[in-house]
This record gives C-alpha cells, sequence and structure tokens, in this order.
C-alpha cells in the first residue's frame, strides 16, 4: 500500500540574530507555536485530523527540551488528538522531518503531518546537550572528532580552496540574499508578533546589508586557534598527507549562529482532496548517507547521488539546488563532486552564510525556499541537501505538481 506524499504548504519564521536579535526574547515553543497557528489558520484545518507533528532539534534541552513537537501543538492550542515528536539528525534535522513525514504517508498508515523545526541559539546554544562524541574523551579519540570548523578548513585545504574563493562565495551569498530580501522573494516568511500585537520580526535579520571583499578579509580566520590545541593534529593522523590545515573559513564564509523555526505540511491526495488543501509539490525520493565523521561535512554529495539513483533521474534533470551553507568550503566540494561548475541553479537566493543556520530548522526553510522559488520561474524539480555532523549527508528532490 502506497501513497503519494504531498507537500500542501511550507512556512517559515525569519531568521533572528543570536547577538541582540529580535527573537532573543521569543522562547522557541512560543515561536514554534506562532507558526503552528499561522498554518492552521491558512487552511482553516480541523487539527483533530493531523496524524503526527515530527519537528527537528538539535539542542533538544532547556527551553527546547521534553519534546518540543508535541509541547508547541498543546501551546498552539490544537486538538489533544494530535501527538508530537522532537527528532535529532543534527543539521539535517529539519529536512529528516519531512523525509519522516513522507515515509508515513506513503506507507499508507497516515494522511497528514506537520513536520518542521526549531531552534533558539540565542537561548539554547550550540553543545548544551554534551554528548559523549564531544566530552567523552575516550570516545573522541576512538572517533577522530573534531569540531566541524576543523573539518571544513581540512576540505578547503585538501580541495586546494583559497580564502578568496570562500570570500567570493560568501559575497555572492549576501548579494543574492539581500536583491530577494529587497524584491520580497521570500514568500514562506510568517511575520512574528508579540502577545500584544505588535510586530516582532518579518524579515531576516542577519543578512549583511553591506559588504565587500575587502571588508570580508579583513576577518580573522575563526577555527586556527582550536586547530592549535591539538584537533590540527587529530585531523593529520587521520590524512597524513596533509601536512599543514590552511584556517581560512571566518565567521563572513560560514554560516551565521541564528534563531528561527520552520513548518512544511505534508499529506496524501486523499486528505487533500477532503480538506481543499492544493499540493504545491511531491516528494519524489528521499536519502541520507554517511562518509567519514573526521572530515564530517562531505555528506552532500554522496546523499544526492544515492537520492538521484532512487528517483532515476540525473543532476542535469534538477532545475534548482538549494545546498546549506555550512561553510563555503562544503558547497565548493558539492559543486566539484557533482561537476556543477557554476552557481546559475544552485542558492539563486543566498543561503546559510548570509541569512543563517537555525541547525534544525535549516532544512525545512530550505524547502520553503526551494518551492518558492520553482513556483516563481516556473520550473519542476528540486534537490536540497545538507551535510550533517558525524559525517552524514541528507537529501530530498521534490517535483512540483
Amino acid at each position: 500500500m502506497t501513497s503519494e506524499a504531498y507537500i500542501f504548504d511550507s512556512i517559515r519564521s525569519p531568521r533572528g540574530k543570536r547577538k541582540n536579535g529580535s527573537l532573543n526574547e521569543v522562547t522557541p515553543t512560543d515561536l514554534l507555536s506562532k507558526l503552528m497557528i499561522s498554518l492552521s489558520d491558512r487552511h482553516n484545518l480541523d487539527t483533530s485530523l493531523i496524524d503526527d507533528v515530527v519537528i527537528g532539534c538539535v539542542m533538544p534541552v532547556g527551553d527546547q527540551g521534553a519534546n518540543i513537537g508535541k509541547t508547541a501543538a498543546q501551546y498552539a492550542g490544537w486538538d489533544t488528538d494530535v501527538p508530537g515528536m522532537q527528532i535529532n539528525r543534527f543539521c539535517g534535522s529539519g529536512l529528516e522531518a519531512i523525509n519522516i513525514a513522507a515515509m508515513k504517508i506513503k506507507s499508507g498508515w497516515e494522511n497528514l503531518i506537520v513536520s518542521g523545526g526549531v531552534e533558539s541559539m540565542s537561548r539554547v546554544p550550540m553543545g548544551a546537550d554534551g554528548g559523549s562524541m564531544v566530552f567523552e574523551p575516550k570516545v573522541s579519540l576512538e572517533t577522530n572528532y573534531v569540531p566541524q570548523g576543523i573539518g571544513a578548513d581540512l576540505i578547503a585545504t585538501i580541495d586546494k580552496f583559497s580564502r578568496s574563493d570562500l570570500d567570493a562565495f560568501a559575497l555572492e551569498s549576501h548579494k543574492r540574499a539581500l536583491e530577494a530580501q529587497h524584491n520580497n522573494k521570500f514568500n514562506s516568511i510568517i511575520p512574528i508578533y508579540d502577545q500584544n500585537g505588535l510586530l516582532i520580526l518579518d524579515k531576516d535579520e542577519h543578512i549583511r546589508q553591506e559588504t565587500s571583499m575587502n571588508e570580508l578579509s579583513k576577518l580573522i580566520p575563526s577555527f586556527e586557534f582550536i586547530g592549535n590545541m591539538g584537533y590540527d593534529d587529530v585531523a593529520k593522523e587521520k590524512y597524513p598527507n596533509v601536512e599543514k590545515i590552511n584556517h581560512v573559513h571566518t565567521a563572513g564564509n560560514s554560516s551565521g549562529i541564528v534563531d528561527g523555526a520552520a513548518l512544511t505540511l505534508i499529506g496524501s491526495k486523499k486528505i487533500g482532496d477532503e480538506l481543499g488543501l492544493k499540493p504545491r509539490a511531491a516528494i519524489r525520493s528521499i536519502a541520507t548517507c554517511s562518509t567519514d565523521p573526521t572530515i564530517m561535512l562531505t555528506g552532500p554529495a554522496p546523499a544526492t547521488k544515492k537520492v538521484l539513483k532512487r528517483a532515476k533521474m540525473k543532476i542535469s534533470d534538477i532545475d534548482l539546488i538549494e545546498v546549506n551553507e555550512a561553510f563555503a568550503a562544503v558547497v565548493l566540494r558539492f559543486m566539484k563532486e557533482m561537476n556543477i561548475d557554476n552557481t546559475d541553479s544552485l542558492n539563486v537566493n543566498g543561503g546559510s552564510i548570509a541569512m543563517g543556520h537555525p541547525l534544525g530548522a535549516t532544512g525545512s526553510m530550505l524547502m520553503g525556499t526551494l518551492l518558492d522559488e520553482l513556483e516563481y520561474r516556473d520550473l519542476s524539480v528540486g534537490l536540497v541537501t545538507l551535510c550533517v555532523a558525524g559525517g552524514m549527508g541528507i537529501a530530498t528532490i521534490i517535483e512540483r505538481v
């Protein structure tokens, strides 16, 4: 018993800066529930018909702990029949939530799923959840763990990406994001208001309004210090042909630390017909993979190759691509492996370097951005892919219907 999994809607909050950002005082439960209320209001949903809520969150502790998927649904006033869960595939969590929803729908056992993600990085910082990979020395040593920034610099070193290469990519990300914002291209954004109806934030606030190669070149490398603490040696032990790691990633060519949330409504044709929901796209293929956990961030290309094979497609069949800009070298490595020689169809409205990467929400945000742009350009097939900590990768192909 199989059923098509359709995307009926995909919405997100604006991204708020970590430092003195507009969303700093909005709890993640409140932020997520505001989107839930907006989603159900937009479609006049009888929420008792929602079979599950699947929410990605990478630091599920503190304000984000205790199953924020279920908590936010209750706080939003949704029917008590609505269950919910929180999942964690690191930076791929928001897209994994969508993929889990798609699998549930395609099984035929469930008909309507709300998926997405949330991360309040100003309130629950990276590393807040601990974990043996980072904090238990025998596990770290056995798994050759290094922080992600070291992995990014290792990619740049091995692939001979210069600081100028990375800064040029970052500059283009900012230019594209700023142009898209000025042209009101981010249709999936839902403005966030406080309890008194006053506007808190209605646009991404991490985008640099003015920057240049000269300004980017002044930023100091972000990961040289921790590399000199011993992590460079761990990486070089795994990659003995590397004599020296070039530390070329900075705050300017790495993803921004921000707050944000996103939701994607997925269901069957049957429920769509019953509720008058118009499908915007069908989920054609999904995939996850794992690669070397030390270099860590090379998962997008193998995940893409896997998802293309399952869909019986080639990369040339994809009209638009969204690759998460965790670090500039991640996207350049993806392009190199996939033989993509320009960015005409890739991250056309900028990416996480410009707008920020709210870990658990980003995958769902990218889905909304992709779907909006496919519709704007009247194109058909799109791909979302992200690198994931631990050496993993994740990818999803959608097709407009």
